[in-house]
Parts: C-alpha cells; sequence; structure tokens
C-alpha cells in the first residue's frame, strides 16, 4: 500500500535500498538523470503559469502525450474490457482521456502545495464518518484512514492534517533517485511525516500510530501476498495491513476521499462511517466495496491504470514444458 501514485511513466521502485545515485551503474544513472531534468523542467514550467491554467495544462498533457507512450492507454482498455466487457469502445477512449486527464492533474497538483492547500482552506470535511473521526483524535484514539488512487488522494490528506496537525502516511520511493527527491518534497509539503515503504518505515508508522496519531494508507493494489477479496465482483489479491493494523491497535477505521468536482479544480471531502472491528479479511472487503462505490459514482477518476487483477502463480494456467 503507497500513499501516492509515481509520476506518469515512472514506474514504482521494489523496496529498493538505493539512495545515492553514485551506487547505480553509470549508464542507468545517466538514463535517470535524463528523465528527472525533462520531466522536473515540464514540472517547473508547469509550477511558473496560473494555477488555474497549470492543472488544466498538466491533465492535458499526461492524457494526450504521456499516457499513450506509457502504456497506460492499454491497461484502462484491458481493466475495463474484465470488469465491463459491456463498454462501448467510444466510452473506452473517453475514460482513457479523463482517467489520465485525473493523473496528470493530481501530479501537478501535489507539486503545488502550498497553493494547492490554500484552494481547499473553504472546501469542508463531510460524511457519516466525520464526527467518529473528530471524537477519536479528541481522545488521543488512534485512527487508520483508508482511501485508493482515487480523485486526488492528497486532497483529504491536506484538510485532515489541517484540522487535527500530522497525518502520517508510507510512501513507496520511485526507481528514479533524482526525481524521487523532489517527488517526497513536494509530498511532504503537503502533509507529513511520511515513512518510506519497508520494515523500518513500517516500524516507524506502527510507533506514530500507537501514539495516537492518524496514519493514511491507500489500499488499492495488488498485493502478492494479501488476501483473495473481491472488488468490481472479480477476484483481487487485496493487503490486509489496515484493518489489521486497526484491530490490533484498536484504532478507528474510516474510508475517506478526495472527490475531484466538475470544474477539475475543486474538490469534495467525504469520511465515511467507520468500519465495525471484525476480522482482518472482512474489514479489507469492506474497504473494497467503499472504493468500488466511489468508483462505480465517478469512475473516471480511480487509477485504472493499476494491475489490479493479477492472478497468483498457483491460479496461472499451466505452461508446456519439456
Amino acid at each position: 500500500m503507497t500513499r501516492s501514485a509515481p509520476p506518469p511513466g515512472k514506474r514504482p521502485a521494489v523496496a529498493s535500498e538505493i539512495t545515492d545515485p553514485a551506487d547505480l551503474p553509470a549508464r542507468e544513472r545517466l538514463g535517470h538523470y535524463v528523465v528527472n531534468i525533462a520531466l522536473g523542467g515540464l514540472i517547473g514550467l508547469g509550477l511558473a503559469l496560473p494555477y488555474e491554467r497549470r492543472v488544466p495544462l498538466f491533465g492535458w498533457l499526461v492524457s494526450r502525450l504521456v499516457a499513450p507512450l506509457a502504456g497506460y492507454n492499454r491497461r484502462i482498455r484491458d481493466n475495463l474490457a474484465l470488469v465491463s466487457p459491456e463498454m462501448s469502445a467510444a466510452e473506452v477512449r473517453r475514460m482513457q482521456r479523463a482517467v489520465t486527464d485525473n493523473v496528470g492533474r493530481t501530479l501537478i497538483e501535489i507539486y503545488s502545495g502550498p497553493e494547492f492547500k490554500a484552494r481547499l482552506s473553504d472546501t469542508p470535511i463531510e460524511g457519516p464518518g466525520l464526527e467518529a473521526l473528530d471524537a477519536a483524535c479528541a481522545a488521543g484514539r488512534p485512527v487508520v484512514l483508508v482511501s485508493g488512487h482515487f480523485g486526488n488522494y492528497e486532497a483529504f490528506h491536506a484538510k485532515v492534517a489541517a484540522r487535527h496537525g500530522e497525518v502520517g502516511a508510507i510512501y513507496r520511493p520511485l526507481n528514479n533517485i533524482y526525481f524521487n527527491r523532489h517527488y517526497v518534497a513536494a509530498m511532504e509539503s503537503i502533509a507529513k511525516p511520511l515513512f518510506p515503504r519497508g520494515r523500518r518505515g513500517m516500524a516507524q508508522m506502527v510507533r506514530f500510530l500507537r501514539a495516537g496519531n492518524i496514519v493514511a494508507m491507500l489500499s488499492d493494489q495488488h498485493f502478492d501476498s494479501g488476501a483473495p477479496l473481491r472488488f468490481f465482483d472479480q477476484p483481487a489479491m487485496t493487503a490486509t495491513s489496515a484493518a489489521e493494523m486497526a484491530l490490533k491497535y484498536k484504532a478507528e477505521i474510516l474510508p475517506i476521499y478526495g472527490i475531484r468536482q466538475p470544474d477539475g479544480l475543486s474538490f469534495r471531502i467525504v469520511v465515511e462511517a467507520p468500519l465495525p472491528h471484525t476480522s482482518a479479511e472482512e474489514m479489507s472487503q469492506r474497504l473494497n466495496d467503499s472504493l468500488e462505490s466511489m468508483t462505480r459514482a465517478h469512475p473516471e477518476q480511480w487509477f485504472w491504470v493499476h494491475r489490479r487483477w493479477k492472478r497468483r502463480r498457483s491460479q496461472q494456467p499451466a505452461q508446456a514444458g519439456r
């Protein structure tokens, strides 16, 4: 589970411990540097524009230029064919543009931290779980907020942090070390602390939670060693970490979303009712159901680029061999 999706075209690292570019092979280091200069320069140019222009511009750039090159459109098409085979070709094309437009907008909003937060200042937090969130924070009890790569997940992070102080989150470092440095700094400008994925980062986040704080987690990616639950009526290996933490540390666990509004710039922040503490798998299925319901209401706002419905090795068809 990560806090943030990678920037367009960049694959997340898999528990990489490399933090110094000098530790990379020279050719790979050069490639990282060139990509960082290109993407960083593009972001820098975007930040020079007024907020109302840069956000839709990045949506357009990612949906028209980056998505086809990065293979995003193909993955969106494949996922939609799996869960909505009745969808027309025209609607699939619309979804490809809309989903990747949201990705581009989200990326530049993350880099627009202070302005992004300022625009959220008048946005209320609403929903049936708000009272439970406030009560837990007032009593110093730990809280686990769970969402997905939907709308702009940093919108709810920023609003809850403004209301209740620090909100911890775990993130997955990017392969590109140069890009990762300023990407993490951009996320920290919205809310912190951040904990890098891995044993050490998870241990730090657990200590933070146990102290009576809030942590935010995104639980919508394929997880090899997760539970075989359902998402859009398909088997989906799902991490149960959020539910396990809530059970172990007696934390309130609430689904939460930052829903992009029709103007493309503003949001609704919705906290759903807290989940009853039952079993980790049942609670995790409820989280899947919550995200599915939200995605059905706003299908273009979920990150359909994820390889969400991978099969486990044991489920793969047998391969002919010698």
